[in-house]
C-alpha cells in the first residue's frame, strides 16, 4: 500500500463530540509511551503528522488522521501515565464510547512494547478486542532496541502470551528504523478490501 495523502483531521475529548463514521477506520491502541504517534508518522512517511511526546499520557483525545480514503484513529494511551483519576475515567469513557458506537473499524493495531511482558492493561485490551470480535494485529514496538536473536525470541514469547486472543498477526515494528512498516501497511490494505 502506498500512502499518498495524510493530514490531521480532528480531535475529540468526549464521547458526545465523536462524529458519525464516514469512512473506514484503522485504530491504534496501546499504553502511554508505547510509540503510537511515532508509528503513525512512519507509516505515513511524515515526521510530525502525529505529535509525539516524551511525557506519557500527553494525548488525552482521540485523534483522527485522514489517510488516502480512510482514517487512522489514535486512541489515548492507557497505563502508567500520571494523570488524575477523573482524567483517567474520562479517557476510559472516551475509548469505550468510541468502540460502542456504530463505526467502520476495519482493524485495530494493538501496540505492545517488544522489550517487556504485556501489562495488565495490555491483557485487558486484548481480552476486550477478542470478546467484541474486533479484527486486530499486534505490533511489537521498539524492536530496534533488540538484537536479531532477541527479536525472534520476542515473537515466540508474545505468540505464547497471546495464544488465547483472536489476533491475526504479530508484527515486529520500529518507528525509528522502519522495521515492519511494509508488513503492517499490507495488513491495513488487506483489511480495507476484505
Amino acid at each position: 500500500m502506498i500512502i499518498k495523502t495524510a493530514e490531521f483531521a480532528c480531535a475529540f475529548g468526549t464521547e458526545k463530540q465523536l462524529p458519525k463514521a464516514e469512512k473506514p477506520e484503522i485504530v491504534f491502541s496501546g499504553r502511554s509511551n508505547v510509540g503510537k504517534s511515532s508509528l503513525i508518522n512512519k507509516l505515513c512517511n511524515r515526521k510530525s503528522l502525529a505529535r509525539t511526546s516524551a511525557q506519557p499520557g500527553k494525548t488525552g483525545t482521540i485523534n483522527f488522521y485522514k489517510v488516502n480514503e480512510f482514517f487512522f484513529v489514535d486512541l489515548p494511551g492507557y497505563g502508567f501515565a500520571k494523570v488524575s483519576d477523573k482524567e483517567r475515567k474520562r479517557w476510559d469513557n472516551l475509548i469505550n464510547g468510541y468502540f460502542n458506537q456504530s463505526r467502520d473499524v476495519r482493524m485495530v493495531v494493538q501496540l505492545i512494547d517488544s522489550r517487556h511482558e504485556p501489562t495488565k492493561d495490555d491483557i485487558t485490551m486484548l481480552e476486550y478486542l477478542t470478546y467484541y470480535k474486533f479484527p486486530f494485529v499486534i505490533a511489537l514496538t521498539k524492536c530496534d532496541k533488540l538484537n536479531k536473536t532477541e527479536q525472534s525470541a520476542a515473537v515466540e514469547k508474545f505468540s505464547e502470551y497471546c495464544k488465547d486472543y483472536a489476533y491475526s498477526d504479530i508484527i515486529l515494528t520500529s518507528a525509528e528504523k522502519g522495521i515492519g512498516a511494509e508488513r503492517l501497511l499490507y495488513a491495513i490494505e488487506k483489511s480495507l478490501v476484505d
